[in-house]
């Protein structure tokens, strides 16, 4: 008998426990806060696995200088602002937790970007967004064409492009404050 009360009274301490540490604000919720320990893995090992069930490895776009310039396009005005354009890093990107990726800039190893991930994991990702990152879906504001337009784009990334992407991922955008006008 004494075993079962402490036992409801742990199951109930618990659960206590975390109210009130929410309740009194205690959590990281601000972007500039220390993350949780285990949080990068809590949301990456099943974002992981969900993409590589999910995964389309056979694009149904083409790598073509006109998908090319219409993934810039829309690389331009949906992506552009926090993930930076080529030579121009996005300002605010910084200010957000995790940090938006610079997507025309080496990183780990010389990557460009996310030119060594498939196309299809990066389609993924425009389409489905993902949770706890600051990164939103895409799939009810642009059609499938345009997200794999994208996604092509960005997977040749560490390839050279032709002049026409190279000109609308390189001038400045409107909303970037600290650029030349």
């Amino acid at each position: 008998m004494k075993f079962l009360i402490g036992l409801l009274i742990g199951l109930l301490i618990v659960p206590l426990g975390i109210w009130v540490y929410l309740k009194a604000g205690s959590p990281p919720v601000a972007t500039s806060d220390a993350a949780f320990p285990f949080e990068e893995a809590i949301v990456h090992v099943p974002l992981h696995a969900r993409i590589d069930r999910e995964l389309v490895k056979t694009p149904p776009v083409t790598v073509s200088p006109t998908n090319l310039v219409i993934g810039a396009h829309i690389y331009r005005q949906q992506c552009a602002a926090c993930h930076g354009l080529y030579g121009r890093p996005a300002t605010f990107a910084k200010g957000m937790y995790p940090q938006a990726p610079q997507l025309w800039e080496p990183h780990h190893g010389g990557v460009v970007g996310v030119s060594d991930d498939p196309p299809g994991e990066t389609y993924w990702k425009v389409a489905n967004g993902i949770r706890l990152s600051g990164m939103p879906a895409f799939k009810n504001i642009l059609n499938q064409t345009e997200m794999w337009q994208v996604s092509q784009l960005l997977a040749n990334a560490d390839k050279p492009q032709p002049p026409e992407v190279m000109t609308l991922i390189k001038e400045p955008l409107d909303l970037d404050p600290t650029a030349p006008q």
